[in-house]
């Protein structure tokens, strides 16, 4: 007998349950279950959990900030920086000195070979050339010491 009663309510329902009756019975579901969620959301105890949760969130994310702050090796850092500070200079220096030893060592090759392939001659006119620059050097250096120790 129960079990005739069931099939004829399943029936009654299924007669009167049409799309769009389903339609509108879900949809009032959804609707009910929105506002419940946003009330709950909105105005529930829980915001002030929320908010302490929050605070202590940002307590945790500053000190696992100075926490990796101070594992920052600065003293190394700043010495590795030094020491290829250093290393740059070093380099550059070098770099004169080797430009400069070259270019003296390109000049007296150059002198040599000239000396070699010139003719005694002009040898002798590049020496005479020589002493009379020297000499003109001397009286200039002894011109101006013996300016200078009478206006003393």
């Amino acid at each position: 007998m129960e079990k005739m009663q069931v099939q004829q309510w399943w029936r009654s329902v299924k007669s009167r349950l049409s799309y769009k009756n389903a339609t509108i019975i879900v949809c009032l579901f959804n609707t009910i279950t929105v506002l419940l969620l946003l009330q709950g959301f909105f105005f529930s105890s829980s915001s002030s959990n929320i908010a302490s949760s929050n605070k202590a969130l940002q307590r945790h994310i500053k000190e696992c900030e100075e926490i990796r702050r101070a594992m920052v090796p600065v003293d190394l850092i700043r010495r590795v920086r030094e020491i290829t500070e250093d290393e740059y200079v070093g380099i550059e220096e070098i770099e004169a000195k080797d430009v400069k030893q070259t270019a003296a060592m390109d000049l007296v090759s150059r002198l040599n070979n000239y000396r070699s392939y010139s003719d005694s001659g002009s040898t002798k006119a590049l020496e005479e050339w020589r002493k009379r620059k020297m000499e003109r050097a001397r009286q200039r250096s002894v011109g101006k010491n013996g300016t200078s120790n009478s206006e003393s």
